[in-house]
């Protein structure tokens, strides 16, 4: 059984979709075993007369919950007991193979790191987001999690997302880029101009050099590799062009009868792109490099993005990516790095 614990009191919509998700995913895998934390009390009211194998989810209760207007930092000092903090402690402590939320993700991503724990020879934690492009999924790692880096953790963000390419969304052979403003070698800032030759001389990874973000929608990469500053702005700016677009299609197709004519033949196929470009499609961001796997659910996920974000948990838990990041990391450790990273 894969053990993975959700944290039902994180998101928009907590309890309710949280939980709904989780029973819609346990009833649709057989080998998960699912852990509801947060207030007792609450989440039984919601799983009250649904249908689900109670042999295989139980509740471990947590009476604070983080919310998003609180500082991350002190907010899990001051909130051990918060749904948050207990299940980043089971992830710890091997209760947890995996843990869900779609919490606050300045908490998620401090808590991840500071209670969880990384594994050994990880210096950083970042998010790997998966990315629609128009020639199928790709990923950003890291989507936000780190911002001031040293070189040595961006061939480490590039090892650990290449695993996850090649073993949770199977992409043969993965081809990772360095997000740069120019595809020569000598563009950038000093970060990217020192990490290039360490990307180009690692063994474990297919690099293909520097990739300009107008190049990320066009899957010039199937790993894009950068430091939280850039890749967030990379994914805002996706998800802001990608809105834009959608409605600027919804208002020319509304303006006269031919338009509208038009429109109602291409409905169904403009309903299909929109899905395949909705990032909530995706369930999640994995927090990789962890004791275990950390999914960060986007904050107003439904019922559907959790039951995907629990499910995403499966594929990392079977291809043994733990394990595997960590021997990765160890076999690619270079020979001089920068000062020790805490």
């Amino acid at each position: 059984m894969i053990r993975i614990a959700v944290d039902a009191m994180g998101g928009d919509y907590a309890p309710e979709s949280n939980i709904v998700g989780a029973v819609k995913a346990l009833q649709e895998k057989k080998d998960i075993e699912l852990i509801l934390v947060g207030r007792e009390d609450a989440i039984n009211a919601v799983l009250s007369g649904r249908d689900y194998d109670k042999n295989r989810l139980r509740i471990v209760h947590a009476e604070e919950v983080i919310t998003t207007d609180e500082e991350p930092a002190v907010a899990i000092k001051r909130k051990k007991d918060s749904s948050l903090v207990v299940g980043m402690k089971m992830l710890r402590e091997g209760e947890a193979d995996a843990f869900v939320s779609a919490g606050s993700t300045g908490a998620i991503l401090i808590s991840g790191q500071v209670v969880a724990g990384r594994v050994k020879g990880v210096k950083r934690s970042p998010l790997a987001v998966i990315i629609p492009t128009i020639h199928g999924k790709a990923l950003l790692i890291d989507g936000g999690a780190n911002v001031d880096i040293r070189p040595e953790s961006l061939v480490q963000f590039a090892l650990m997302g290449s695993l996850y390419a090649e073993h949770a969304m199977k992409i043969e052979n993965p081809r990772v880029g360095l997000v740069n403003i120019g595809v020569e070698e000598d563009k950038g800032n000093a970060l990217v101009r020192e990490a290039y030759p360490m990307l180009k001389a690692c063994s474990g990874i297919n690099f293909i050099g520097n990739v300009e973000a107008r190049d990320v929608p066009y899957r010039a990469a199937d790993v894009y590799v950068c430091e939280a500053f850039a890749g967030n702005l990379v994914l805002k700016m996706l998800e802001g062009v990608s809105m834009a677009l959608f409605e600027k299609i919804k208002e020319v197709t509304m303006t006269d009868l031919r338009s509208k004519t038009g429109a109602a033949l291409l409905k169904p196929y403009l309903k299909s792109m929109k899905k395949e470009f909705d990032a909530s499609e995706y369930g999640g961001a994995p927090m990789l490099g962890l004791n275990g796997l950390v999914v960060k659910a986007h904050g107003n996920s439904h019922a559907p993005q959790i039951r995907t974000a629990i499910l995403q948990c499966v594929g990392f838990y079977e291809n043994d990516l733990k394990n595997r990041i960590s021997e990765s990391i160890q076999a690619h450790k270079p020979e001089k790095t920068s000062k020790e990273e805490s």
